[in-house]
């Protein structure tokens, strides 16, 4: 399998790494020099894609980047994302062409550049037409300001819709051997019209890692406690699941986190992976996946053990569920839903 793959017009390396967790999320960040050693080291590694956002850290990120690895700018091409409000508890979404603009001067200033390589929609905005939302990240890349556009948990009809008005470069959404819903229709949706599928949280947040067994353990800010998978009710089946996982990866003498991302990126050649990690051990690891050796009877073990039918509880909890355009698998009695 090779490890380049085209994302935003370059070859990139197909494993990128997801920033937000450098600075929100999933309980206590590293200190600032832990942050910055991390960051180095990945661009040390060969990592050539790096993913934040204007909302992770409330704008925090996006500056972590500044500070850490700007001076070397022309090493990574650099995905960040608009159309995300976030006000105290409340969220909303607004992708309206004045507030995108802003929002896109915002993350320049913070990332200390002017050109952002990838730009997101965040969500998709029911509020404003396609055409006004992807006319306007036309305009910011006829200015130079960024390389491409591209959408996040976007269905696969607004794809098609916002392609049709300027050509789309990439569609993020969560994609793992436990979160299959692109395979109802955006994964063919993208590999027809030649967009790239990258996918953030491939190791099931973690859960597919092999190392999390008891979530009531997590930072009581963690952004877990606020998912369906990782309750009390759901958790215990989960984790006969991911015990079983590990246990396969073991066998193949790969890491679970290896395992989960070797099945992610076998699952199409226009498919990138985003996992994020505070561990230096993970870095090298995720990064090394795309080059070990795993059976094709060893993959489909794993997809036959984990996928859609056998996973308790949804991904997100009823408010983030809303903001969802990605298409939703029916109930599958309870495992799923």
């Amino acid at each position: 399998m090779t490890t380049k793959r085209l994302l935003a017009g370059r070859p990139v390396h197909s494993v990128g790494l997801g920033c937000m967790n450098l600075s929100w999320a999933y309980g206590s960040p590293p200190d600032e020099d832990g942050k910055v050693r991390l960051l180095n080291r990945a661009l040390d590694l060969g990592y050539d894609h790096l993913d934040t956002a204007n909302i992770y850290g409330g704008g925090a990120n996006e500056e972590l980047l500044a500070r850490a690895i700007m001076h070397r700018r022309g090493e990574f091409l650099l995905a960040s994302k608009t159309g995300i409000v976030v006000d105290g508890a409340r969220r909303a979404i607004d992708c309206s062409p004045a507030a995108m603009t802003r929002s896109l001067e915002d993350s320049l200033k913070r990332l200390g550049t002017d050109h952002i390589d990838l730009f997101y929609m965040h969500r998709f905005d029911p509020k404003v037409p396609v055409a006004d939302m992807v006319g306007a990240l036309a305009d910011a890349i006829a200015a130079g300001k960024i390389g491409a556009y591209g959408v996040s948990e976007w269905g696969a009809a607004h794809i098609r819709e916002a392609h049709g008005v300027h050509p789309m470069a990439a569609v993020q959404t969560e994609y793992s051997l436990w979160t299959r819903n692109v395979e109802l229709a955006v994964k063919d949706t993208c590999a027809d019209l030649g967009i790239a599928l990258v996918a953030f949280s491939p190791v099931g947040r973690g859960a597919l890692g092999g190392e999390l067994t008891d979530p009531s353990t997590l930072d009581p800010k963690d952004l877990r406690h606020t998912m369906p998978r990782f309750s009390a009710e759901n958790w215990p089946e989960n984790l006969r699941l991911v015990q079983g996982f590990a246990a396969l990866a073991a066998e193949a003498r790969v890491t679970p986190a290896q395992l989960a991302l070797h099945w992610l990126l076998r699952q199409g050649g226009h498919v990138h992976a985003i996992p994020g990690t505070t561990s230096l051990t993970h870095l090298s690891d995720n990064y090394a996946a795309p080059a070990v050796t795993v059976s094709e009877e060893v993959l489909a073990e794993a997809g036959v053990l984990i996928n859609q039918a056998t996973v308790r509880g949804h991904r997100y909890g009823e408010g983030i569920r809303a903001t969802i355009d990605t298409e939703e698998f029916a109930d599958m009695s309870g495992a799923y839903a």
